[in-house]
């Protein structure tokens, strides 16, 4: 059975991006999400163990997200949980992972503007409403306004 967690914290590595051979894009980061609590007796907060998970968005998310977040982000992360152990050999652990199916930036640390999306298809790449990325992020389309 596959457990759905939401998981707010810090994107901890810069987000990679890549589309496989078959077209699927993927999108992945590292984040870190401390546990924090007041202690009344010192009168400040102090910090508890982090916990660190593997985010991957797929598709639609992940162009989303590979144009929207960005290391040292504060967000919010629902999806599927996956553990798993590995051994390559020389060494052994176990991963946590997070199948995404939401990411948002965490309001409570900041301000954000939305903007809606369509997606991107190759043979719409050379059409007028597409534009070159300059900064190496999947390209995106606002959506067009309505016409009155």
């Amino acid at each position: 059975m596959t457990e759905t967690i939401t998981v707010a914290g810090l994107v901890a590595t810069t987000p990679r991006h890549l589309v496989t051979q078959d077209g699927l894009p993927i999108t992945s980061f590292r984040l870190a999400a401390a546990n924090r609590r007041f202690d009344r007796t010192q009168n400040r907060w102090l910090d508890g163990e982090t916990n660190w998970y593997t985010v991957t968005g797929f598709r639609q998310l992940a162009i989303n997200s590979a144009s929207s977040v960005n290391k040292g982000d504060r967000v919010l992360v629902s999806g599927k949980l996956r553990i798993r152990d590995w051994d390559n050999g020389e060494r052994a652990g176990t991963s946590v992972e997070i199948e995404a199916e939401t990411i948002g930036h965490d309001l409570t640390w900041g301000t954000n503007n939305f903007t809606r999306t369509i997606l991107v298809r190759e043979d719409e790449n050379n059409s007028e409403n597409s534009a070159p990325s300059q900064d190496g992020k999947p390209e995106v389309l606002k959506e067009k306004a309505a016409k009155a």
